[in-house]
Order: C-alpha cells, then sequence, then structure tokens
C-alpha cells in the first residue's frame, strides 16, 4: 500500500495553525451551514485527510496534487475518503488559482482519473463568473486560504442520487448567504492568519 506523499518540508507550528484555521472553518461554515451535503459522512467516519501544501513553486504543488490523488486510489475510501489540501503560499490571485485548477484537471484526465476523481475549488477570493465580487453569493466557495478538495467522483454520485441535485445546493447555498447578517458573516469569514515566512 502506498504511503503518504512526502511535501515540502514545513515549520510545524505554523503548518498547525494553517490546518487547525482550516478546520475551524470547515466546521462552523462548510458543516455548520450545511454547504456541502458531501462532507458530513466523511467528517463523522474521520476519513478526511487535511494537509498543508507550504511549498512555493507551482510545478511542486502540482506534483503534491497528483501525487495526493495517487494516494487516494490507492487505498479504501473507509482510510481516507477525501483530501482537503491547503496553500498558504500560493496562488492568492483567484485567476492564478483558476489558472492551475484547470491545469491540475488537466493532468488528471492524462492520467485517466477524470470521472474518477474530481477538484472542488474554495478560495479567500472566490468569485463566480458574471457575479461582483462583492456578491454575498461568492462566501459560499470562500476558505481561509486557497485549497484543493480532492473528491472521489463514486461518493459524490451516491450522495447525489439520495438528495439535491448540484444545482439546487449551489443555489440553496447562495441563498442562505444572503440570509446570513453582516454579524454572522464577520464571525464566519475572519481574515486568513498572517504569513510571516512566506519568501
Amino acid at each position: 500500500m502506498q504511503t503518504p506523499p512526502t511535501l515540502p518540508p514545513s515549520t510545524s507550528s505554523s503548518q498547525n495553525s494553517f490546518e487547525q484555521h482550516t478546520i475551524r472553518w470547515f466546521e462552523q461554515v462548510v458543516l455548520g451551514l450545511n454547504l456541502c451535503p458531501f462532507a458530513h459522512k466523511p467528517a463523522r467516519d474521520n476519513t478526511i485527510r487535511f494537509i498543508v501544501c507550504d511549498t512555493h513553486d507551482e510545478v511542486m504543488l502540482l506534483d503534491a496534487v497528483l501525487d495526493e490523488v495517487e494516494l487516494l486510489a490507492d487505498v479504501p475510501a473507509k482510510k481516507y475518503e477525501t483530501t482537503v489540501m491547503i496553500v498558504p503560499y500560493l496562488l492568492d490571485d483567484f485567476y492564478d488559482y483558476q489558472f492551475f485548477l484547470s491545469e491540475a484537471e488537466r493532468k488528471l484526465k492524462q492520467r485517466h482519473w477524470k470521472g474518477i476523481f474530481q477538484l472542488a475549488s474554495f478560495h479567500p477570493n472566490y468569485c463566480f463568473a458574471g457575479t461582483d465580487p462583492s456578491d454575498l453569493s461568492n462566501f459560499t466557495n470562500r476558505s481561509p486560504y486557497p485549497i484543493i478538495h480532492i473528491l472521489r467522483q463514486e461518493s459524490l454520485n451516491a450522495i447525489l442520487k439520495e438528495g439535491a441535485t448540484s444545482e439546487e445546493i449551489v443555489e440553496r447555498n447562495m441563498d442562505m448567504m444572503n440570509k446570513l447578517s453582516s454579524e454572522d458573516r464577520s464571525m464566519l469569514f475572519p481574515p486568513p492568519l498572517p504569513i510571516n515566512n512566506k519568501s
């Protein structure tokens, strides 16, 4: 069985801070507001793999994403259902992030993982196409740091068969964001932690 990929070296304290901040957002926003019905079962089963990839190089980040997909392909879902990859030092520009995701998706297709795994996107400056950055609906996909969420397509399909469609989930989430008070949004979406060792 394949062992987890080796990520670039990091300072343990900073790595823990990024991970803890992201987990708090995940628990309060993703689970707390029920934004993602796919997240509850792996959260209960403790099969979500949170990792921090603190490289400053996009090529190394792409390799880390592919290594992580390979790991998930090699282990059963009951061990690791999904991976939340936290990227604190790269892709702070949302359009750079989108370009990176497109390249990662292209690599998945080359390796015949398209339709087996899916990359979900979360970003501090997430903006849906055709919306203004200040539109409250964008908060549905806003996270403390750029995140690459690797999902098993089979698991997504099973959940969708039991409930709402993807389009209905998106619409419901957008409606919920518009109903939140400004105080709630400030509490649920605090600014990202400062990054002092960025180089």
